[in-house]
């Protein structure tokens, strides 16, 4: 071999173990990246923000709060800071829970959304008065629930027919022009006795015990000082609470009539639970002061429905509903100024006046508005004293 033939061989095997050595370095090297990973990427869990978020409600689903117009005045709420019923009837209340399916309703607000064009024209006289009659006296002797076959009777279901559930409330007209009251009341009949307003240059002042006594002493002083009888509802566990101040009103000749046992919305309960907390509280009322109670009632927190309404009426009493109140079941901004107000500015004939004993402001000025009231050419008269709508 020569020199020539040695080299071209030599050069050949060179080229042959290069190319070796290449393969085998590229055969260990990872495969390139291919677009599979990504087709099976999915999304970090993180990163769905747009489902999450559609779950949350946005702001336009948000309940918006009242506009606080003052033209339309509701009853109190039944979470009202002045009522004492959680802790007095306590016990009562925790077995009727046991026993009773509370059906969930609005918390002791009106209707307000229906236009005021749809509210009844005030009346110059609503409702009839009722007879003396007494208060039945049957009744089932379960004070938690009615039974039937040993077990509990439920509650008729509200929100249907005559067991709608209704809130009292009026709108107010300029002063000394009567409200205009619900709609619902152009159907009340004869059967379903009910009074909201009176007649000619009288007021009825009525004075709600649901919650807290307050300043028996100078609400009492008040009255007697000015010559003016009120008309009471004082809840049941109130007048076992303090049974003298039940005797000292009617030893001053004011109307004391029946506000329930245990202060509770009556439309969470049976027939016969409503049947037996009128008239336990009919029995206290006599055991306490040795009378038959007077027969004028109202359902605690304006709360109510037709078939209630009638049946209240069927046991010899009339319901009293209001022409003027005030939210004072809060603190008053004004003191005493704001109940002053809210009555002079709404007084008109024949006013019934709702106000709450429990609030400090309205027995500070009781005094002034009893004089600031007469002054005004109107006399304090009892319910008693409201003559049927001719």
């Amino acid at each position: 071999m020569n020199n020539k033939t040695k080299a071209t061989w030599m050069l050949a095997a060179a080229l042959s173990l290069m190319l070796a050595a290449c393969g085998n370095e590229r055969a260990a090297e990872p495969p390139a990246p291919t677009e599979s990973p990504k087709q099976a990427e999915t999304p970090k869990p993180t990163e769905s923000p747009k489902q999450t978020d559609s779950k949350k409600p946005v702001e336009s689903k948000k309940p918006t709060e009242s506009s606080g117009d003052s033209s339309v005045v509701p009853a109190p709420p039944m979470t009202s800071v002045n009522s004492e019923s959680a802790k007095d009837a306590k016990a009562e209340k925790e077995a009727k829970a046991k026993e009773t399916k509370e059906t969930k309703t609005t918390k002791d607000k009106p209707n307000m959304s229906e236009p005021a064009d749809k509210q009844s024209q005030p009346s110059s006289a609503t409702g009839g008065v009722s007879d003396n009659g007494k208060a039945g006296v049957s009744g089932p002797k379960n004070p938690a629930a009615a039974v039937t076959d040993g077990k509990t009777k439920e509650p008729p279901a509200t929100g249907t027919g005559d067991r709608k559930a209704l809130s009292w409330y009026y709108m107010k007209k300029p002063k000394g022009q009567v409200p205009n009251f619900p709609a619902e009341t152009k159907s009340f009949t004869k059967d379903m006795k009910a009074l909201w307003v009176g007649t000619g240059k009288k007021v009825y002042l009525t004075i709600d015990t649901g919650g807290p006594l307050g300043d028996i002493d100078t609400l009492v002083k008040s009255l007697k000082d000015n010559k003016v009888k009120a008309n009471f509802f004082i809840a049941g566990y109130n007048v076992k609470k303090n049974p003298d101040f039940i005797r000292t009103l009617v030893a001053d000749g004011h109307l004391i009539a029946n506000h329930t046992m245990t202060h509770t919305d009556m439309n969470t309960q049976t027939d016969e639970q409503v049947r037996k907390e009128i008239e336990d509280y009919a029995k206290l009322y006599k055991d306490v002061t040795g009378k038959d109670i007077q027969p004028y009632f109202r359902f605690p927190y304006g709360r109510y429905n037709t078939h209630l309404l009638k049946m209240v009426s069927d046991m010899g009493y009339t319901s009293v509903f209001w022409s003027t109140a005030m939210r004072d079941w809060e603190p008053r901004k004004n003191g005493a100024e704001d109940p002053y107000n809210d009555i002079m500015n709404n007084l008109h004939d024949g006013n019934i006046i709702l106000m709450h004993q429990g609030s400090p402001e309205n027995i500070q000025a009781l005094d002034k508005i009893i004089k600031a009231v007469k002054k005004a050419g109107y006399e304090f008269a009892l319910l008693s004293d409201i003559e049927p709508p001719k």
